[in-house]
């Protein structure tokens, strides 16, 4: 097969202070767009400083992944948020990152819910059309990154926003090509040969096997890989060489 391509995604910079989650120098080196942290669920202006930095170095596309205001519950747990304040929310969560990401010579490239908001934005018209209004409101007709047929990238589509398809290698998928939920043991599938060619089929075939078994058409152009697991960084590698070995080009979606 010729002319296939796909990005590689890792959430970057869930650091806190002195507390630190991510190896964000390794997983630079090996993945094209970084899903970087801006402070609500993770992250300080530190890191956010550091990790653009490093990601300019790499030749790294730097998005900013929103989030519900939730340091404590690393932004998975579930909020009612009021849609005019998510949306100032998410584009002061933008404006952070992008005076970092201009320091070091770049911009945010795109963006992406992250945890709680993220699933919330598949279904929830409402906290959709928030997460976009703030998008706008960060002055810039930024990509969203996410999952196909969400209501987020409907909502994005209707706004004049470019819109980004995004796989999970690692999570599971229910039969409607949703997230198993994360609360649920089967949720992270954590055997690295069988993440590894879920990737190459993600990005060959596109298709994924669902968790009861039934196979799910995934057309995306970016995969996502979580910086957080452990290990990440030598499985990313592993995906990486597998895709290309493979003769998928790995490169940025932006």
């Amino acid at each position: 097969m010729t002319g296939v391509s796909i990005d590689l995604n890792a959430d970057l910079g869930e650091g806190f202070g002195r507390w630190t989650l991510t190896d964000d120098e390794r997983l630079l080196s090996v993945i094209t767009s970084a899903n970087v942290a801006c402070g609500f669920h993770a992250g300080d202006a530190v890191t956010m400083r550091r990790v653009c930095a490093l990601a300019v170095e790499q030749d790294v596309r730097i998005g900013a992944q929103v989030s519900y205001r939730d340091l404590a519950g690393f932004g998975r747990r579930a909020m009612d948020v009021p849609a005019d304040e998510l949306a100032a929310e998410v584009a002061y969560q933008i404006g952070a990152l992008e005076v970092f990401a201009r320091a070091a010579g770049a911009r945010v490239a795109y963006v992406k819910p992250h945890g709680a908001l993220y699933n919330r934005v598949v279904g929830d018209e409402e906290q959709a059309r928030a997460v976009v209004e703030g998008v706008l409101l960060a002055g810039g007709p930024l990509p969203v990154l996410g999952l196909p047929g969400s209501r987020l990238h409907a909502c994005a589509v209707e706004a004049g926003l470019p819109v980004v398809a995004e796989a999970f290698a690692d999570r599971a998928y229910t039969a409607d090509g949703t997230l198993v939920p994360r609360g649920r043991e089967s949720a992270v599938i954590h055997d690295p040969d069988t993440v590894v060619e879920r990737s190459l089929a993600m990005a060959r075939s596109r298709t994924v096997t669902s968790h009861c078994g039934r196979t799910l058409s995934v057309r995306a152009a970016s995969l996502c890989l979580h910086g957080d697991t452990p290990g990440s960084v030598e499985l990313t590698r592993r995906v990486r060489a597998r895709l290309e070995e493979a003769g998928v080009r790995v490169e940025a979606f932006t």
